[in-house]
């Protein structure tokens, strides 16, 4: 097995392990979009790995390989209206929280990709967590959790392209690349772009 094909860890002494991850906090256009998946104990394959390194038919594979297995999948959304006014982390925890709380196993133990989450209270405080850095690269069910935001939201931003063709979100995602940023210099920032992303692009 390849380097690339290895198979990603579970967490030990845990039957209900939910991964979480989110797509598109750095984006100047679009909501940040956040997943929690449980899979089985003992899933695994070399396909579900870090979405990033993925292509995107290997990402829409991967995704209906989730669906088919996975033991609860929640996907939510924060839109650029919520993040122009609270900020992004505020409103990331916000949807992870939402993710949470519409899972219908209550699970043993979060992993979650990345080391900025640190408000995690309520009704999913007494539940552990563990915050992974690159956390998409070493366990599967949070690799799982990249996969579903990553196609999720891919899907949505392309649905915008066809309102806003001027910004190219289809191919971009709401990144500012050189043409998205042209893009705003001539005409301008929409309802989906966040304020404080583009405001040094604007004429």
């Amino acid at each position: 097995m390849s380097k690339k094909d290895k198979l990603l860890l579970e967490w030990p002494d845990c039957d209900m392990v939910a991964g979480i991850d989110e797509c598109g906090r750095g984006c100047g256009a679009g909501p940040v979009v956040v997943s929690s998946v449980i899979l089985p104990k003992g899933f695994s394959s070399p396909l579900i790995r870090d979405s990033k390194k993925l292509s995107e038919k290997e990402r829409l594979l991967a995704y209906d390989l989730i669906l088919k297995n996975a033991l609860d999948i929640t996907c939510e959304a924060g839109s650029a209206i919520d993040i122009n006014s609270l900020g992004i982390n505020k409103v990331t925890f916000n949807t992870a929280h939402k993710c949470l709380d519409k899972l219908n196993n209550k699970p043993n133990h979060l992993l979650i990709d990345g080391i900025v989450w640190e408000m995690y209270s309520g009704k999913f405080k007494d539940t552990p967590y563990t915050l992974v850095p690159q956390g998409d690269d070493k366990y599967t069910c949070i690799a799982a959790a990249s996969i579903i935001a990553k196609v999720r939201r891919d899907e949505y931003m392309s649905k915008l392209d066809a309102m806003y063709p001027n910004f190219d979100w289809k191919s971009n995602k709401g990144y500012l690349t050189p043409k998205h940023i042209e893009a705003l210099k001539k005409h301008g920032k929409n309802r989906y772009h966040r304020d404080l992303y583009v405001k040094n692009h604007l004429k």
